[in-house]
């Protein structure tokens, strides 16, 4: 059998030279295996990051002053005698007087709208003191004796001739001369064509909006507007004339004639790219 000598390896030959290279080898394979890796994912970034959009938030608003064009008032009439029968004919003679002015000041008969009657009988009311047997001290007695009754009606009037029926609201208690017990309120203004008004009011203040960021753009040098990405519409406002009164509810004035509304509209703009 042939012994296997141990020989030590020569540095010369080709054997020390590859067992050199290999560790080499795969510390140049781990190296490259790094930068691929930092390429792929510079160019993963390169494609996946984005700038952040650039946008501009601005609050427009419009006003326009309308008249009511329908009005509401009402007047309470008052009727007093000594038994409830006496009560309501006094009652009803008077609402006849009432028609009959308000007729002859303009305001149609079927815009008047009499009411149900209300009762209410009256008392005098006194006090006395009594001493009640076994009592050490006197008591207060209320004693109310009936003197009649108290009837009230109350004459309603819904129109579009609005300045005739205010005229006829300030006038009406020329009647009290004629011995008509009544009390005239105040009248209530309405503008019954807001549903379409309000999508006009709001187009116009979307288009404030616009012209407000433009303005805004221009005067600081900055970018053009690119695309609008939101609309909010804002509280609308309806207040008596020349009032700029806001709340969060809105306001909805019913006390003027003469009105003014407002409308808001917060919008957001994308900006172009520079």
């Amino acid at each position: 059998m042939e012994m296997l000598s141990e020989k030590p390896v020569d540095p010369g030959n080709g054997h020390l030279l590859r067992w050199f290279m290999r560790p080499m080898g795969l510390i140049a394979m781990a190296v490259a295996a790094v930068m691929c890796t930092s390429i792929v994912m510079d160019s993963y970034l390169s494609v996946k990051i984005k700038p952040e959009k650039r946008t501009i938030n601005v609050v427009g608003s419009a006003k326009k002053r309308i008249v009511s064009d329908l009005i509401e008032w009402e007047a309470v009439l008052e009727a007093r005698a000594p038994d409830r029968t006496a009560a309501y004919k006094l009652l009803r003679e008077h609402t006849e007087q009432t028609v009959a002015f308000l007729e002859k000041q303009g305001i149609k008969r079927a815009e008047i709208q009499p009411q149900s009657a209300t009762f209410e009988q009256e008392f005098d009311v006194t006090e006395e003191f009594k001493v009640f047997p076994g009592a050490k001290e006197a008591t207060r007695v209320e004693k109310r004796t009936p003197k009649g009754f108290v009837t009230r009606v109350t004459v309603f009037v819904r129109s579009t001739d609005v300045q005739i029926v205010e005229k006829a609201s300030r006038e009406v208690t020329s009647l009290l001369e004629q011995g008509v017990s009544i009390a005239s309120g105040a009248p209530a203004y309405y503008y019954t064509r807001l549903g379409e008004l309000k999508v006009e009011m709001l187009a116009a203040a979307g288009k404030d909006t616009r012209s407000r960021a433009d303005n805004i753009l221009k005067s600081t040098g900055g970018a053009n507007i690119k695309r609008l990405i939101d609309a909010n519409m804002g509280i609308i406002n309806i207040n008596p004339a020349n009032s700029t009164e806001t709340s969060h509810e809105g306001n909805n004035d019913h006390s003027s004639y003469e009105k003014d509304i407002i409308t808001i509209v917060r919008a957001e703009y994308e900006l172009e790219d520079t």
